[in-house]
């Protein structure tokens, strides 16, 4: 797929020069535009061979475009913050928000490309990667994103002229070093592996296109017109045909469902409930502290029924840790930021260093179950969050992370109990609001929701604990020894 980028493309001056304002001033009428509306965010990748212009294209866009909604993110070398997290964490927190450029001069694909070139992966792990990318990139095209990726190609023979060029003079001797010769001497290598990469990764919704490095003038045009196009045919487009909806999962005929089957009745003592409290914390505090945890970081989810008994669990078990070892993130409705990023992204930005806890209370299920029932979403949106969530906990669980996910489960009538004594209890009474009884009224569709979630979310990577609470008691001793048996479990397979 490189064989029309190797064939000498070329512009003279006098046409760049007559060219080059129009192009520019078209860009900026585009990027004004896109900032006005807020419609969609952008994102360009850049990449390509050594010596084929990528640094001095970004350089040249930056500089054509309006520095104040544009963004660049240079690939360097991972932090130790950046390698405890999962491998595209870097990048998901680099994405621009709505009605913004965001340029990045290498991307999620430099890295698979270059540890399989230099031996470092196998083909199986190529594969994994790349299977990886295609479902980021389809979550970002769902989620409305501009994706333009441009790839810059040089012959072989071409590359050689261009990095002796370079090294000759001395005002651009800098710009090559040891990297890119070695580069260079595996060429052969580098352009097998990129041409399976682009070949798998050019699709519908986020493309390649092949641009020829070797003359200046073509190749900056050339990268302009492209990102030009493509935002102005977004911005100029109608309303997006509405997309077929998935069917939904089948009811079963009996009324039996994940939900139905619990035991509620199940209780514990008083007497019983603290000796296997303590033991329960006793135990979390030791695996913490075991030297083998420190490669290991743990997302908690909590979600359930309204005062099932959420924010009680979750004290239970930061009661057993050291302070500076968790967060508590609380899950409300999204911010005007938050609404301007992919769905996930405010997720993404919570994830925990290494030895780490991230407890949410409530999270990324909120789209298949409130924006669902709600109607704050579409039935295309909350029908594909199903797979964008399995793919995000696959990452996770990929990273080495310990993923919990609770259900905790009352009755309705239950439930009812709880929200009276709540409206009674002067000091609770900051815990009950008219929005909790409204949601009552939907005490059923609320149900289907965790139960389609549950099928359709709960894998052999991540899958859901479903906790009986209608006894407080019974709820946190389960849910302390779920979590110190997942963690035992994780740091005796260090």
């Amino acid at each position: 797929m490189f064989e029309s980028a190797e064939l000498g493309h070329k512009i003279d001056k006098a046409r760049f020069e007559e060219e080059e304002p129009k192009v520019r001033e078209a860009l900026l009428d585009a990027q004004y535009d896109l900032t006005k509306s807020g419609a969609f965010p952008v994102v360009v990748l850049v990449g390509g061979v050594d010596g084929a212009g990528k640094g001095e294209v970004v350089n040249l866009l930056s500089a054509w475009m309006d520095p104040r909604t544009i963004s660049t993110f240079a690939l360097d070398e991972p932090t130790d913050e950046e390698r405890e997290r999962p491998n595209m964490w870097r990048f998901w927190r680099a994405l621009p928000p709505k009605g913004k450029v965001g340029m990045f001069a290498g991307s999620w694909y430099t890295a698979p490309i270059v540890q399989r070139v230099y031996g470092q992966t196998r083909d199986g792990d190529l594969t994994r990667s790349i299977e990886e990318i295609l479902h980021f990139e389809q979550m970002l095209v769902n989620e409305g994103t501009l994706v333009v990726k441009l790839w810059f190609h040089l012959s072989k023979r071409a590359q050689k002229q261009r990095l002796t060029a370079l090294a000759k003079s001395p005002k651009t001797r800098w710009r090559v070093t040891d990297v890119e010769w070695k580069h260079f001497a595996l060429y052969d290598k580098f352009r097998k592996v990129s041409e399976r990469v682009l070949r798998e990764t050019s699709t519908g919704g986020a493309p390649w296109l092949v641009i020829d490095g070797c003359d200046r003038r073509f190749r900056s045009l050339t990268a302009a017109r492209a990102v030009l196009d493509a935002m102005r045919k977004r911005l100029d487009a109608a309303e997006p045909a509405p997309v077929t909806p998935a069917p939904p999962l089948v009811r079963p005929l009996d009324g039996l469902h994940v939900l139905s089957a619990l035991d509620l009745s199940k209780k514990l003592d008083n007497e019983t409930y603290q000796n296997e409290l303590e033991t329960a914390k006793r135990k979390l505090s030791l695996v913490t502290r075991d030297p083998r945890f420190k490669g290991t970081s743990v997302v908690l989810v909590f979600e359930g029924s309204d005062a099932a008994g959420k924010g009680g669990a979750i004290r239970r078990i930061t009661g057993a840790l050291d302070a500076r070892l968790y967060r508590v993130v609380p899950i409300a409705a999204p911010t005007e930021e938050e609404r301007a990023q992919p769905y996930l992204w405010r997720f993404w930005r919570h994830l925990p260093r290494r030895g780490r806890f991230a407890l949410f209370d409530r999270s990324w299920y909120g789209r298949v179950l409130v924006e669902r029932v709600e109607g704050f979403c579409s039935e295309s949106a909350y029908m594909r969050a199903y797979s964008e969530i399995n793919d995000f906990e696959e990452q996770l669980a990929a990273h080495g992370v310990v993923v919990l996910k609770l259900w905790l489960q009352i009755s309705n009538d239950e439930q009812l109990r709880r929200f009276t004594e709540r409206e009674e209890t002067g000091f609770k009474r900051f815990k009950i609001t008219p929005e909790d009884w409204r949601n009552r009224e939907k005490w059923d569709a609320y149900e289907r929701a965790v139960c389609d979630m549950i099928d359709r979310t709960s894998t052999e990577i991540a899958p859901w604990t479903l906790v009986e609470a209608n006894d407080k008691r019974h709820a946190r001793v389960k849910i302390l020894k779920t979590l110190v048996d997942r963690l035992e479990a994780a740091v005796k397979s260090k």
